[in-house]
């Protein structure tokens, strides 16, 4: 990058001169080369720096951080976008307004100190024209600058209002029950088990499925942990992970094409920024929101490109870019964001309207240990209750013997039948290991004939069948005799009696007019439309 003394040799001798007041310098050199060689060494004195650094407003030494976090530079639309323009105007106008008196915008106070310069540099994509800090000075304000809310641990934003925080929905670890159900749903077989997109995401990367196939050790490892263990496993994976992709997660959002964002990095920069709130204090979640756009609107954007990401809203399809776009993007990972900590059980969340869009949240030490020891609640005809805090690893096994009712908020309703019997059997499970966990687990003992049934279907399998089937019921035994014997007799099945059969699938029209035919007229009641 240009030196201080290239980037002031650009300037006439009253710019120099209006430089030289805003850092209490007077020159003595009457002409603008010469000018600009005084001021280039008087400026780079450490201590002046530090005492000009010193009397820059907030705004404005975040503009200073932004370029030093940059390494000296950003492009010019970006930074300009961020914090403001840099008035054009000529040495009348100037001279008679004094702009340097009345910046119109942070980069315009930076511009008239002398540290802000604009130039040309080559990149990838051609010539392009970025705000910089002059190289000799560059140094010297990385040692004296003032550290953002970032470095020093100021939080930002600010505390939620009582409004903010009136509904309070606590943090829990129900992301281990979620993912013991769709751990054996998978194990079933059952890829399209409805369930998160995000959880299979986690489950992934905490390598517990491998393309939606459980992996067996990483799994019984998981299930047999303590939760609290278990809730540190999947946080651990999610802090490390360089291919969750939160953005790519959020519900309302669809990305396409193949440019590829920092997710690990973005996440870093979040994780940072949160940790400096208080633990155990309610924060506004649109505050926070507010005060990244405004300090760091480019958090995962690299050099600030809002255009090459192909990002649709999925509400209407519409495609998202341009910083106009930032809240419904990049804001709306910030709130992603805060919504996976809730759901690692690291934060608790809270609305102004009970069921209403989260407005606060408060960061959470929150490791209950809690024992898995529910009991299972066991019917004689097969149906089963098992409480959500039971062990994992048992209903795993458990789930895997039986068909599955909708859950409800604190236990699992389960019944065993012939068909999950029949299902667990091909995958190697057999009724005297569902027998011993039932037994081990069960409230008040498995009821004998539940007992019995069990065994009784082991040696001897489905004993009985209920299915629909298509009758036909004629008038008279001869009616059906003539049937047997025309054509239409390969579409009829088992006698039911001697005026009653069945009819295969499919064939009722051929049967009825095979009886047209014999001159019989029937009337369909399988189908009463």
């Amino acid at each position: 990058m240009p030196t201080l003394l290239a980037s002031l040799q650009k300037h006439d001798l009253g710019h120099l001169r209006i430089v030289a007041g805003l850092w209490g310098l007077e020159l003595d050199s009457v002409e603008a080369d010469p000018a600009a060689e005084e001021l280039a060494a008087s400026l780079l004195d450490p201590e002046l720096v530090a005492e000009v650094l010193d009397s820059l407003s907030a705004e404005s030494r975040s503009a200073l951080t932004a370029l030093t976090a940059n390494d000296g530079r950003l492009p010019w639309a970006e930074f300009t976008r961020r914090f403001g323009d840099i008035r054009e105007m000529g040495v009348g106008r100037r001279d008679r307004e004094k702009p340097h008196l009345k910046p119109a915008s942070p980069a315009e106070s930076l511009f008239y100190r002398a540290l802000l310069a604009r130039a040309f540099f080559d990149t990838d994509k051609g010539p392009q024209e970025f705000a910089f800090i002059p190289e000799d000075l560059l140094p010297l304000i990385l040692s004296l600058a003032r550290p953002d809310s970032a470095s020093s641990g100021e939080p930002l934003g600010r505390p939620a209002s009582p409004v903010e925080r009136a509904h309070e929905l606590p943090a829990t670890d129900r992301i281990l029950d979620d993912a013991t159900t769709l751990l054996a749903a998978l194990r079933m077989g059952q890829a399209d088990y409805p369930s998160e997109p995000r959880l299979r995401a986690l489950l992934t990367t905490a390598k517990l499925l491998k393309g939606n196939v459980p992996q067996a050790d990483a799994v019984r490892r998981f299930l047999e942990s303590p939760r609290a263990d278990a809730l540190q496993i999947l946080r651990d994976a999610w802090t490390t992970s360089e291919t969750f992709n939160e953005l790519r997660l959020i519900p309302s959002l669809v990305c396409e094409g193949e440019w590829s964002n920092h997710p690990q990095e973005t996440r870093e920069f979040l994780l940072n920024l949160i940790e400096a709130i208080p633990a155990g204090k309610w924060w506004s979640l649109s505050a926070l929101v507010r005060a990244v756009k405004d300090k760091f609107p480019d958090f995962q954007r690299p050099a600030g490109d809002y255009d090459s990401w192909f990002i649709k809203r999925v509400a209407d399809g519409a495609y998202l870019r341009g910083f106009a776009c930032w809240d419904e993007v990049d804001g709306a990972l910030v709130k992603h964001f805060i919504d996976l900590l809730h759901w690692l059980g690291m934060a608790d969340l809270a609305s102004a309207e009970s069921g209403g869009p989260v407005t606060a949240f408060r960061l959470t030490t929150w490791m209950e240990k809690r024992e898995e020891k529910g009991k299972i609640g066991i019917s004689s005809n097969g149906r089963l209750l098992v409480p959500r805090l039971f062990p994992r690893a048992a209903r795993y096994q458990i789930a895997r013997f039986c068909e599955w009712e909708d859950e409800k908020p604190e236990e699992y309703p389960y019944r065993i039948t012939a068909s999950s019997l029949t299902r667990a059997g091909a995958q190697g499970l057999k009724v005297e290991h569902l027998l011993a966990l039932l037994a081990k687990y069960s409230e008040a003992g498995v009821p004998p004939q539940l007992t019995k049934t069990l065994k009784r279907w082991e040696v001897n399998g489905t004993e009985a069948r209920v299915q629909s089937q298509v009758v036909l019921r004629v008038s008279r035994p001869e009616v059906l005799e003539e049937l047997r014997k025309s054509k239409a007799a390969r579409f009829l099945g088992e006698n039911l009696g001697p005026t009653t059969v069945v009819i295969k699938d499919g064939a009722q029209s051929k049967v009825m007019t095979a009886l047209a035919e014999l001159g019989y007229l029937a009337e369909d009641l399988s189908n009463p439309s």
